[in-house]
């Protein structure tokens, strides 16, 4: 263990990332607050097992109740933080809301959060955690994105298969208002933009993208478009790149986190070789696979802050699906 390093929040701790981010932060010697949405009901508590059980987490792990809903209700979890790590993030990923409810509620959570942030006092930084939906959708001709490169709103509503529109336009439309909100009130905000972030898990919950990941493994065809082209990041490599730039003093901007890109076939040919129990589909049997190749992503501004990735495709796939058996997902 390190020396300790101050208290950080992590907002939407029982999240798959920020859950992995809480193990880092306590390792690193940082107390942790995160916050949890209310509990239904006081019968129906949450399980928060597997992060007051984590090492460290007795004496440095704090768990506040907190909604992107009441932006206010943060505060608590804020007070005294050195540094704010917002990872939450609304998802409705099944179209229950208006894309504009969910994009709303998104920004107002956000920007509340970023308010607490000044009135404290105490922050000296913002990692907000993006996404590559954020870039990747912008309708540009290209193979190869930078942190230049913004998706386009009115693109995203052309789309053939809109289910995870709402996420994207939301994800785009926030990032920007952190970003923008940061520049007005001289908050230090950076952002993190992950490609898929696929590998192991410690939260009970089956991670929507480790899940998209392992499509081929578990045979659900209507899950291979995004494997078409699909930019790939570890669990762990995401969360040492958040403290990473938390702790780098000259980080601005925007940060793109992704280590490999791979493309359907190679991901079939790559699976049998490695998995050669499982029963992969052929390249033969996905030619008629039908998407949109998501251009690829370049990491080269996070890697020339001095960042370096550990782990590769097979840490990914040996860690995803080792945390998918041992919680009944595979």
């Amino acid at each position: 263990m390190e020396e300790e390093k101050g208290s950080v929040c992590v907002s939407g701790g029982t999240g798959f990332l920020a859950s992995w981010l809480i193990m880092k932060l306590l390792q690193h010697g940082y107390s942790v607050h995160t916050t949890i949405r209310p509990h239904p009901t006081p019968e129906h508590k949450r399980d928060v097992g597997f992060l007051t059980n984590l090492p460290e987490a007795k004496k440095k792990l704090k768990i506040y109740e907190a909604d992107m809903n009441e932006p206010e209700s943060f505060k608590p979890a804020i007070e005294g933080c050195i540094g704010v790590f917002h990872v939450a993030t609304p998802v409705d990923f099944e179209n229950k809301e208006p894309e504009q409810v969910v994009t709303k509620r998104a920004i107002d959570g956000t920007l509340g959060i970023l308010k607490a942030c000044l009135d404290s006092n105490t922050v000296k930084r913002v990692v907000y955690t993006s996404s590559a939906s954020a870039v990747q959708f912008s309708g540009k001709p290209v193979d190869l994105m930078d942190e230049n490169f913004w998706s386009d709103v009115d693109y995203i509503k052309s789309l053939e298969n809109f289910s995870f529109g709402p996420y994207m336009i939301s994800k785009t439309l926030t990032e920007k208002s952190a970003l923008e909100f940061g520049q007005q009130h001289g908050l230090d905000v950076v952002t993190v933009i992950p490609s898929f972030i696929n590998g192991p898990f410690i939260c009970p919950k089956f991670p929507g993208s480790v899940h998209t990941s392992l499509a081929m493994i578990l045979g659900e065809r209507e899950q291979y478009g995004p494997l078409l082209n699909m930019s790939m990041v570890h669990t762990d490599d995401v969360a040492r790149a958040h403290i990473f730039l938390f702790e780098y003093g000259e980080a601005k901007g925007r940060y793109i986190c992704s280590s490999h890109t791979i493309t359907i076939e190679e991901m079939s040919e790559f699976l049998s070789a490695n998995y050669p129990e499982l029963s992969i589909p052929t390249m033969e049997s996905l030619g008629d696979i039908k998407g949109f190749r998501i251009p690829s992503l370049t990491s080269k501004k996070l890697l020339n802050s001095g960042f370096e990735f550990k782990y590769g495709l097979k840490d990914m796939f040996d860690g995803a699906i080792q945390s998918s058996k041992s919680k009944g997902y595979l």
